[in-house]
């Protein structure tokens, strides 16, 4: 027998209490007890987002659906919009908007870049007819995390453009203040910092992006807004939803509750640091710059020599600990170790020693347990500085 250790950024293991409450028998969707399940889960929601304005929308979808929904609820064909693409999940929103008739303009960042407010700054001055701007705040390809605060405080004086933001790896793993920073459109995805299993995407609607909807004319069907909206008024969804995640949501967001959100994302903060902490203390270089690193995932270039493809195999058949490999261009050449929803500090110091292990097994020299070592080093400063 070999224990399996699930250590990527999508999906992400899931708490036994929310896999106890899926496992209740069937409830029908158009009954009180499934009305209840529903009211839970938007004022849960609405915690995290940090949202008292904005409604919040749930659909049986994965991520994707929500970044169209976002697309189709907010815009007309011909409509000028700005994407700040540094990673894949920003190349998507850029084709999607292209795939609904958008004129998509795109600020290109490497994949190891953040995104400058000052650059956003500049194109609105130049383009008054802009009528959105899509940014990723966290970026699950490379690590990075973009400064949402400071474009919301730029895009918050266009009144006829809408800010919309992926946060579909942010949510639960860093701030993400959606009332606070003039976010009007926020994502996240169920398998991620809501500790769920993949199949349900959140959309918070501010009520500037209610407006975008009002004048949009972009076709618009299964995630048209208004649709869900009415619904919430009765504790309902339009369509049959995904009862069991539903049910799980509720009990997930439970969980965060009851840990302190403002716990939530010190505790990634934590884990985080240490497996930065552990990866730099044997030799590896971390992808992401020190001024944009997220707390979701920790993306690590392979040693030269190294066969990255290799390397995560190994992990996974020989050593049970399942990681993320690179994608698109950097497929092979970096991992990426998530850290994001239900984790502990337990996790992040097998997954090091697991990819000691694989490293010493492949060749590569290094101290064996320096990268656990410093690990531990990280964690126990975090304790006793979070018990002062």
């Amino acid at each position: 027998m070999q224990k399996r250790y699930l250590m990527t950024p999508g999906p992400t293991p899931v708490p036994a209490e929310v896999l106890l409450t899926q496992a209740r028998p069937m409830i029908h969707h158009r009954t009180p007890d499934f009305n209840a399940v529903v009211r839970a889960c938007v004022e849960g929601l609405k915690y995290v987002f940090k949202t008292d304005r904005s409604d919040v929308l749930i659909f049986a979808s994965s991520g994707t659906g929500a970044l169209e929904s976002s697309i189709v609820n907010c815009f007309c064909a011909g409509d000028e919009v700005l994407v700040a693409q540094g990673g894949k999940f920003g190349q998507r929103m850029a084709q999607i908007a292209r795939a609904y008739g958008l004129d998509v303009t795109t600020l290109d960042y490497g994949w190891q870049q953040v995104v400058n407010p000052a650059d956003i700054a500049a194109h609105l001055s130049a383009h008054a007819n802009t009528k959105g701007v899509i940014v990723t705040q966290s970026e699950t390809s490379s690590g990075i995390l973009n400064d949402v605060e400071a474009i919301g405080a730029l895009v918050k004086d266009y009144p006829d453009c809408v800010l919309i933001v992926d946060s579909i790896t942010g949510i639960g793993a860093v701030e993400c203040n959606t009332d606070d920073w003039n976010l009007d459109v926020v994502m996240s995805g169920s398998q991620k910092g809501l500790m769920l299993p993949p199949g349900l995407a959140v959309t918070s609607v501010s009520p500037k992006a209610w407006r975008a909807y009002e004048r949009s004319t972009l076709p618009k069907f299964y995630f048209d807004w208004l649709k869900y909206l009415k619904n919430l008024e009765k504790d309902t969804t339009p369509f049959t939803p995904a009862v069991s995640l539903m049910i799980g949501l509720a009990e997930a967001l439970k969980l965060i509750r009851a840990e302190g959100l403002d716990n939530v994302i010190a505790r990634h903060a934590r884990l985080a640091a240490a497996t930065r902490a552990g990866c730099e203390a044997l030799g590896l270089e971390l992808f992401a710059p020190p001024t944009g690193r997220g707390n979701a995932v920790t993306p690590v270039w392979v040693p030269e020599g190294i066969d990255g493809k290799l390397l995560v195999k190994m992990l996974k058949d020989t050593y049970g600990v399942t990681i993320a490999g690179g994608q698109d261009d950097y497929a092979g050449r970096i991992i990426r170790i998530g850290h994001l929803g239900y984790f502990g500090d337990f996790d992040i110091i097998t997954t090091l020693s697991a990819l000691e292990m694989a490293l010493l097994e492949l060749g590569y020299e290094f101290e064996p347990g320096s990268g656990i070592k410093a690990a531990e080093l990280v964690l126990m400063q975090a304790k006793r500085t979070a018990a002062r």
